[in-house]
């Protein structure tokens, strides 16, 4: 009884949190016209007007793909430091590298908002205020600590075993880590991934401070003169919310599989 109870709950709940989405979407394939008739009506003539319009004459295609460089290259350069990071303090026993690791896990601890005005000041400096790459770096860098904690954890999972079979066999240590461990923390590496790559996509505070020319703002900065420009035309601002959203949907579509095996582990030992 009580599991019938929590699965209703989570459908309730599921069918609460998709029903705005569905809206969104649902009117981005509607005129502003008809909305003003029906808000909750159905696209009964899908008209994909306002797409183009916010993908071309919104500039939406420049803030869409600054964002989605920035996401991927932050995420990438993080993950790939972390993994190093993640894989030398799980598989090294000195004092050195507990205390590195106890040094990278400290920026977990760290407020990095209030360090925005030496950042700001320290980019500035190097010229790199409007640069995507001064979004790129900070978000590289805030994502470390959080990478190397999990993959950390991942990596003390594996028995030590392996790393002596994969020596006997003439492996170093470059080998053992990408042919042996790399491909057994995937579900980590998923992980990692989508909980990075969300709030960088989301994020407003950064590039609110550090990019000033317009051609290079990114999705949150670039939506907040969308809404002030097509504040009447509903249609058109359904349809860039629709295009801001699709990324994160198609992640969490693709990475499902490894972000559960990935929270999930080690729960059945």
């Amino acid at each position: 009884m009580g599991g019938i109870a929590a699965s209703s709950f989570l459908w309730i709940y599921a069918a609460v949190s998709i029903a705005p989405l569905l809206l969104m979407v649902s009117n981005s394939l509607r005129t502003t016209q008809d909305m003003a008739k029906d808000p909750l009506g159905l696209p009964l003539s899908p008209n994909f007007t306002s797409y183009q319009k916010a993908w071309v004459t919104a500039s939406f295609e420049t803030y869409f793909l600054n964002s989605l460089f920035v996401t991927i290259a932050s995420v990438v350069i993080s993950t790939a430091v972390s993994l190093l990071a993640a894989y030398a303090f799980a598989r090294t026993k000195s004092k050195l590298f507990r205390t590195l690791e106890g040094l990278f896990l400290s920026g977990l601890m760290l407020p990095v908002y209030l360090a925005i005005l030496p950042l700001f000041f320290l980019l500035d400096s190097l010229g790199m205020v409007s640069n995507l790459w001064s979004l790129i770096l900070v978000y590289a860098a805030l994502g470390i600590p959080f990478s190397t904690f999990v993959l950390a954890s991942f990596f003390r999972q594996l028995p030590i075993e392996l790393d002596e079979a994969a020596r006997l066999d003439g492996a170093g240590a470059f080998s053992t880590f990408f042919r042996v461990h790399l491909p057994l923390v995937k579900p980590a590496i998923a992980t990692v991934i989508v909980f990075r790559f969300v709030p960088v996509w989301n994020d407003f505070f950064y590039p609110l401070i550090l990019i000033r020319d317009q051609s290079a703002y990114t999705l949150p900065v670039g939506i907040t003169r969308f809404f002030g420009e097509y504040q009447t035309d509903w249609a058109t601002l359904f349809a860039g919310l629709t295009l801001a959203t699709i990324p994160l949907v198609i992640l969490f579509l693709v990475a499902t599989k490894q972000i559960v095996s990935g929270l999930t582990a080690g729960m059945s030992k």
